[in-house]
């Protein structure tokens, strides 16, 4: 054992610097446990509270255990609540969303960065002026169209308002990685006669795989969570998404507290279990594209 403690500290470094350097990482490790169980604390409140009937969330202490866990307050909100039917409707809108961004923001981006023409400076400029762009200023501009074009109320209005606005910033993070491909692989498969098209989609793109599952990742919790497109652009049940058929459960003289509970605990699920499954790809996916970049 005094081998094994030896052999982690460096020559030369005195009992008192490794007394330092363990309280050091004490100390760390006593924050890092802290903020952990900070940021734990909503998710813990948000489950007690879908547990709860009307009468003990407003009775009981937040963190208090109900009397009777309310299980039926998740049965209730997916048989007669309809949230079968919106969570459908995110995961179709998100996962179509996030693959059309990450696709096309990939090809713009592999030819910016990777293909000389004149105005690709001038074409990145106009897609980087995309990230200054306030949502809410292009709510009236975007109905209106969606209107003219007959897609109000659709999830096509949806898919294409994400898009949009989510373009910018996977560029953004894919700039990084492509400027810092090396060039020699490239090269080298044009000299054995491959195509453009086909170096992209056989070489270049599976190069880039952990900087797409970052982007991928961030798209899908921006479009999980996003209300105030769907808010505007649909109006049917049919076509609702989570975030916004949790308002069915708003009356104006009653409110069903632990039926929204429910399906706001049913609603970060999806996102919680994809990021704990990919939370090394995400890390991978930034540090790569920072280092590189």
């Amino acid at each position: 054992m005094k081998t094994q403690a030896a052999a982690s500290y460096p020559l030369g470094v005195s009992t008192r610097g490794k007394m330092l350097t363990r309280v050091g990482y004490a100390a760390l490790y006593t924050l890092l446990i802290i903020l952990a169980v900070t940021q734990l604390l909503p998710l813990l409140w948000l489950m007690l509270f879908s547990l709860k009937n009307n009468q003990e969330v407003f009775n009981l202490p937040p963190f208090a255990l109900p009397s009777q866990p309310h299980w039926e307050n998740y049965m209730n909100v997916w048989t007669s609540g309809n949230i079968g039917r919106y969570f459908f409707n995110s995961v179709l809108v998100t996962v179509i969303s996030v693959v059309l961004t990450v696709l096309l923001a990939s090809f713009v981006t592999f030819a910016i960065t990777r293909m000389r023409w004149k105005g690709s400076q001038l074409v990145l400029g106009l897609f980087m002026v995309g990230l200054m762009i306030p949502v809410h200023s292009t709510l009236i501009p975007l109905f209106s169209m969606f209107l003219k074009l007959h897609l109000t109320d659709t999830p096509l209005s949806i898919i294409l308002s994400y898009v949009a606005f989510n373009l910018p910033t996977t560029m953004m993070i894919l700039l990084g990685f492509y400027y810092a491909l090396p060039r020699e692989v490239e090269e080298a498969s044009v000299m054995d006669g491959c195509s453009v098209n086909r170096m992209f989609f056989r070489i270049v793109l599976p190069m880039t795989t952990p900087v797409m599952a970052t982007t991928s990742i961030i798209n899908m919790i921006y479009n999980w969570n996003e209300f105030i497109f769907v808010n505007t652009f649909i109006s049917s049940d049919e076509n609702k998404t989570l975030t916004v058929g949790v308002q069915n459960f708003i009356g104006q003289y009653t409110t069903d507290w632990g039926a929204i509970g429910a399906t706001l605990m049913i609603s970060i699920l999806p996102i919680l279990l994809v990021f704990l499954i990919m939370s090394d790809r995400i890390v991978e996916g930034i540090a790569a594209g920072s280092v590189k970049g």
